[in-house]
């Protein structure tokens, strides 16, 4: 593994950074029996709340805990504006561009952006061509991956815009901390991020339907045995909104209705955390039982929000990624404050000769995977593993992109042995509405196994509360 950049060590783990000073002081102080009653009074407070993730194909049960470390991951103040300011432009451009992608298609145009790369993708969505949306906002939550790498640098890994997730393990683990070192609160002048469901509720009211003065937002589940489940319970019950699934509304009169004890109610704004195939059985999947018959001729006459819009997986998909620094040239006029993981497309010639000859050093993943799936951590992966994946590559090689194995930052964490640096990155949430805005926070995953760089809570990754410095 190559040299990594360490948040709370610098000159070769000599030296703690001025901004993690008062922590490590504060970890000398604590005593192991101290730390293992704190992360067991941790793991059955989130056993209770009911705070568990469900693994798919995980013969061990449908659901487990993520694991959760007691040491924060702590972001100077300086650093922090550096970071909002860029995912502010990138997430900006992104809308701008599935925007354009809908309507006049500019960027093609102007040879930016190959027509195939878009319109034979699988995200892109035919039925949003010429749709109007609420002040041009398609992208209302994103959640953007951030890692990073070499001397510090951070780039953009991953730009999440579908139906992003990860928000509510941000909060509890904040509450958790809170609750579990309150003394450790009177070292450090820690951001709040409590208030995140409120700037949620606020930026969904503000994208209502023209003419709607006092909407009514729902928060739309496909249901509790969703892997994310406890998500959307959660942020329903912290937004003071109703949690519902396709089967409690319906259309009328090219309005969205929900059944209540009190009689049908008028819908204005579903956030809804269901795949675009599902939301509507008479526009997509015919067999789908989780969406709403109707529902995209009611969107389409702007009489309903959907955060985020149909079709926003045109932008967030992995062969779309590359092209994300053009779209910010390209709309804003603007150089890219966060830059992308350099990456080779598989679909061009060239590149997919250098990623079959460098498979071992290499990550490769299906530009339509997510949550850790269908991919290849060559330094990590056995000769078999390699040989198996390239056979898939050469059968398809637009359905994969390569990027060098980035040396993941590491911070310090509290493992079976002691305490010691596992690799992190971090997924902050960026609200587009009237405005863009964020909390100074994010979620931080990291990989608990050493030496892995796959931090995804499907693959085993836990999370920490990641501390924001205010000036």
């Amino acid at each position: 593994m190559p040299n990594f950049f360490n948040e709370m060590y610098s000159d070769g783990s000599a030296q703690v950074r001025e901004h993690y000073r008062e922590l490590q002081a504060w970890l000398g102080e604590q005593t192991p029996d101290t730390v293992a009653r704190k992360r067991g009074e941790a793991d059955l407070i989130f056993r209770r709340v009911g705070i568990t993730f469900a693994v798919y194909g995980n013969d061990a049960g449908t659901e487990r805990l993520i694991p959760f470390d007691i040491i924060p991951r702590i972001i100077p103040a300086a650093e922090w504006t550096t970071l909002e300011t860029g995912l502010v432009q990138r997430v900006k451009a992104l809308n701008m561009f599935i925007h354009d992608i809908y309507h006049e298609q500019n960027i093609v145009k102007a040879g930016v952006i190959p027509a195939e790369q878009l319109f034979r993708n699988a995200q892109y969505r035919p039925e949003m061509q010429g749709i109007s949306v609420v002040s041009d906002i398609y992208a209302h939550i994103a959640g953007i991956d951030i890692v990073r790498a070499g001397e510090g640098e951070f780039y953009v890994l991953e730009d999440n815009l579908r139906v992003p997730s990860g928000v509510s393990y941000m909060l509890e683990d904040r509450k958790m901390m809170m609750r579990l070192f309150p003394e450790l609160f009177s070292r450090y002048k820690v951001a709040p991020v409590a208030h995140y469901p409120d700037m949620l509720l606020d930026n969904l009211r503000s994208v209502a339907p023209m003419g709607v003065t006092d909407p009514t937002v729902v928060v739309m589940t496909p249901g509790m045995y969703n892997s994310a489940y406890f998500e959307h319970a959660f942020l329903a019950q912290q937004m003071g909104v109703e949690l519902v699934e396709g089967k409690d509304m319906f259309v009328d009169d090219n309005a969205v209705f929900m059944r209540t004890t009190r009689g049908p109610k008028r819908v204005d704004v579903i956030y809804r955390r269901i795949d675009d195939d599902f939301l509507d059985p008479l526009a997509f999947r015919p067999d789908s039982s989780l969406g709403v018959p109707g529902l995209l001729s009611v969107y389409r006459a702007g009489r309903v929000t959907l955060a985020n819009a149909i079709g926003t997986g045109v932008a967030d998909d992995k062969s779309i990624y590359p092209f994300v620094p053009d779209m910010i040239r390209f709309y804003l006029s603007e150089e890219p404050i966060l830059n992308n993981v350099p990456t080779f497309q598989c679909r061009k010639k060239d590149e997919l000769e250098y990623t079959l000859a460098n498979l071992s050093k290499l990550v490769v993943k299906e530009v339509h995977g997510a949550g850790g799936y269908g991919m290849l951590v060559g330094p990590a992966s056995t000769k078999a593993e390699i040989e198996a994946f390239r056979e898939r590559v050469i059968a398809k090689p637009d359905g994969y992109i390569a990027q060098p194995t980035l040396a993941l930052s590491a911070c310090p964490t509290y493992v079976e042995s002691g305490v010691a640096p596992r690799h992190i990155d971090l997924r902050p949430f960026v609200l587009s509405g009237k405005t863009i805005s964020m909390v100074k926070g994010g979620l931080t995953r990291v990989a608990l196994k050493e030496g892995s760089l796959v931090v995804n809570s499907s693959q085993g990754g836990g999370t920490k509360d990641t501390w924001v410095l205010e000036k």
